[in-house]
């Protein structure tokens, strides 16, 4: 599932990327999910990338013949494989791809919180917020926040979301 600017640019947010960013649930030890991505020349961008990989639960990879780097997270938490299973498949020119609902790329952008997440955030609930669940996605954040011990992530996520909606003047 594509969770990253090409998702946001997916659900009608005019911006611009780099990279790929995408999520995908699997039991397979990371060393095979490397082997299985290289036939389609996706490679790692860093040296002991399968030590990082285990770690850190993503991998670092690069498209060889096209050189865009690809961020794989491996989705395990609850949240994560609730959004895999709720994702929507989405035309993007001519190709067919998975895509986070805009719900989900809130939540996830609120983790991440760059100045570019920020805006994302702000930008996406304009465009669908009349279709989100906020007590969902304030309770998700929330949850997020407390095991990340960052108790202004909360307020910083409200303010957007309240700007986003034209509650703030």
């Amino acid at each position: 599932m594509i969770i990253g600017g090409i998702a946001v640019i997916a659900h009608g947010v005019a911006r611009t990327t780099r990279d790929v960013d995408a999520t995908m649930a699997t039991v397979r030890d990371v060393g095979l999910v490397f082997a299985d991505l290289a036939r389609f020349e996706l490679h790692p961008r860093i040296d002991d990338a399968i030590p990082f990989a285990r770690t850190r639960q993503v991998l670092l990879l690069r498209h060889a013949p096209s050189g865009v780097d690809v961020d794989l997270s491996l989705a395990w938490l609850p949240f994560e494989l609730d959004a895999l299973a709720a994702a929507e498949d989405m035309l993007l020119g001519s190709v067919e791809v998975t895509v986070a609902r805009a719900e989900d790329l809130v939540i996830y952008k609120a983790l991440a919180w760059r100045p570019q997440d920020q805006t994302d955030v702000e930008r996406l609930v304009a465009l669908h917020g009349r279709s989100m669940d906020f007590a969902r996605i304030r309770r998700v954040v929330a949850e997020f926040a407390e095991a990340l011990e960052d108790s202004q992530r909360v307020v910083e996520v409200e303010r957007v979301l309240e700007r986003a909606l034209g509650l703030v003047r």
